[in-house]
C-alpha cells in the first residue's frame, strides 16, 4: 500500500531533483534513500551474507591488517 505525503523542497533541490531523477522517479528515489533509516533491517542476516563474500572478506582484512600498523606509530 502507497501513501501519499506532502514535503516542501528548497526550489533549487526540487529542480536538481527533477533535472537529476526525473518527475516520474522521485518518490522512487526518494523512498530508496529513506527505507534503510526507517525500515528495520536483518542485520544477521545481513552479515552472514556479507561474510560469505570471500573476496570482500579478503580485501577487509588486508585493510583492517595495513591499518593496524598505524596505531602502533602514533604518540600518546
Amino acid at each position: 500500500m502507497h501513501r501519499k505525503l506532502t514535503i516542501t523542497l528548497d526550489e533549487q533541490v526540487y529542480e536538481g531533483l527533477h533535472q537529476v531523477i526525473g518527475r516520474r522517479r522521485m518518490s522512487a528515489f526518494i523512498e530508496s534513500l529513506l527505507r534503510p533509516h526507517v525500515i528495520e533491517t536483518d542485520l544477521e542476516a545481513g552479515y552472514q551474507q556479507m561474510a560469505q563474500d570471500q573476496d570482500h572478506e579478503t580485501e577487509a582484512l588486508e585493510w583492517a591488517e595495513a591499518t593496524c600498523g598505524d596505531v602502533g606509530d602514533e604518540t600518546r
